[in-house]
């Protein structure tokens, strides 16, 4: 299983659906960074990825994107060979 990576806030209603279904494909771990307590780490997140909302998803070294992408991303069945490293 992949490493996972998540840029989130406390209160992100997207972010803990991410978290969901990620949960459900079997992910144990998240690492989770909040932004929202830490104004470096909402700088780096804006660097790497081009985007200011949350959240925003790693899988090993794969930009995943936000929930949206997340979501999209399982109904074309490429989450899960992502998170085995297929």
């Amino acid at each position: 299983m992949q490493a996972v990576k998540m840029y989130t806030t406390a209160v992100c209603p997207y972010c803990i659906r991410a978290k969901q279904v990620l949960k459900a494909k079997g992910v144990e771990q998240i690492e989770e960074i909040r932004i929202d307590l830490d104004p470096a780490q909402r700088d780096h997140m804006m660097q790497i990825t081009g985007r200011r909302t949350v959240p925003q998803i790693y899988v090993g070294d794969t930009h995943v994107g936000g929930c949206d992408d997340l979501m999209a991303l399982d109904a074309k069945g490429g989450l899960v060979p992502l998170l085995q490293g297929a």
